[in-house]
């Protein structure tokens, strides 16, 4: 194989992996905003967590 013919057919393998490249980095963008929401979830639900955690105490009298 010629150094010509490699370099194309390195040239086509580029080209066929591009768009696969294209998806999995938007892929990872949507993943990453999904992930943030579900964090924002978590601490919401920890605040409330804590907030019922003290409610229980007053109503305690502790």
């Amino acid at each position: 194989m010629s150094i010509d013919e490699r370099l194309d057919r390195l040239t086509e393998r580029h080209e066929a992996l591009t768009p696969s490249v294209e998806m999995l980095t938007s892929d990872l963008h949507e993943m990453r905003g999904i992930v943030v929401q579900i964090l924002g979830g978590i601490d919401k639900l920890a605040n409330v967590t804590g907030h019922e955690r003290r409610l229980g105490r007053l109503e305690n009298g502790d």
